[in-house]
């Protein structure tokens, strides 16, 4: 369908008429005749004389130029059928540990001894670069919790930030509740129905300033679904110092991570190894999207060039009508002059 996007610019049509006749009449500095027999000195010439103002078949080349810069003024456009866009609606923040603990490489992946903080970035890279439609942003905590990207659709960003934490960057410690309190306060201002945090973490709160369960209710308050997540393998299985006892994944703290889930709505999963996280993630990924008013938009293909490029031609060839009586004069002139001998 046709339509113009700015139709009040057609207001502006008398405009040249308006400046005419509230404006003085310019003065063109050259010396003029008056005279009272005009009438008679039209019928011996047989033409008739300028007047003040141009006849209609003289203004009308000028009224098609005006009207065409209207008409590109105007914006008019080409517009399409209503579109339907696709929007989950989801606002997924992903919140990962990278705490001292996280360096321990007791996790496998392509038959290689990995670091549990790599083995995130391998598998949670490509979960967000897939939330497509999703707005995804990522929070990295350790003693202190930080933004590292706000909500957004540029995912592959995302999972660029995340591929290049390290350890330590925010600390030794889990402060558990602060990364919580940080993701309701960026989740808060999305619609109740579409917030998530996936939460990962290998320990237990030692850090923060606010206690997770206190966290964890006022995430329920705001209508914010939790997931966490407790990574690390099983201390028989923690490599050779495992076989001693030693494995940090004995301070991971399930019953809080499951009292979390529980107060707000969400489920808790234990990822011990590489295959456990990916179905984790493959389960994250069937979670409903949030129904909402569908979005529809109208491919509109803009046309203002058309009488743009027409008002430009006639510019030229009124122009050129103009000045060629001018340039026949001057090349007859030039004709007339002797040759050089």
């Amino acid at each position: 369908m046709f339509e113009f996007t700015w139709s009040w610019v057609f207001l502006l049509a008398p405009l040249p008429w308006v400046l005419r006749w509230l404006l003085p009449a310019a003065d063109s500095g050259d010396a003029a005749l008056n005279i009272n027999f005009i009438n008679e000195l039209e019928g011996l010439s047989g033409r008739k004389a300028r007047t003040a103002l141009p006849s209609w078949r003289r203004q009308a080349r000028f009224i098609l130029l005006w009207i065409l810069l209207l008409s590109a003024a105007a914006r008019p456009e080409w517009v399409g059928e209503p579109l339907p866009l696709p929007a989950s609606g989801r606002d997924l923040l992903v919140a990962v540990d990278v705490s001292g603990s996280m360096e321990y490489a007791d996790m496998r992946w392509n038959d290689e001894e990995v670091s549990r903080l790599t083995l995130v970035k391998n598998l949670f890279g490509s979960f967000i670069e897939g939330r497509t439609g999703d707005r995804v942003g990522l929070i990295l905590f350790g003693s202190q919790a930080y933004l590292q990207a706000p909500l957004t659709f540029d995912r592959q960003t995302v999972s660029t930030w995340l591929n290049e934490a390290v350890i330590g960057i925010a600390g030794k410690n889990t402060a558990l509740g602060d990364a919580i309190g940080l993701a309701v306060k960026r989740l808060r201002e999305r619609p109740a129905e579409s917030r998530v945090l996936v939460l990962v973490t290998d320990g237990a709160n030692t850090g923060g300033q606010i206690e997770p369960l206190v966290a964890a209710k006022l995430a329920a308050e705001e209508g914010v679904k939790i997931y966490p997540i407790g990574i690390g393998a099983d201390p028989k299985s923690g490599g050779l110092l495992g076989m001693f006892g030693f494995n940090p994944g004995l301070d991971l703290d399930e019953p809080t991570l499951n009292a979390i889930a529980d107060l707000t709505g969400g489920q808790y999963f234990r990822a011990r190894s590489s295959d456990e996280l990916r179905a984790i993630e493959e389960t994250l990924d069937r979670l409903e999207p949030v129904e909402q008013k569908p979005t529809l938009a109208r491919p509109a293909k803009a046309l203002y060039a058309w009488p743009l490029g027409a008002a430009l031609l006639l510019s030229l060839l009124l122009a050129l009508h103009e000045l060629w009586p001018q340039l026949q004069r001057q090349m007859r002139a030039f004709k007339r002059q002797p040759s050089e001998s």
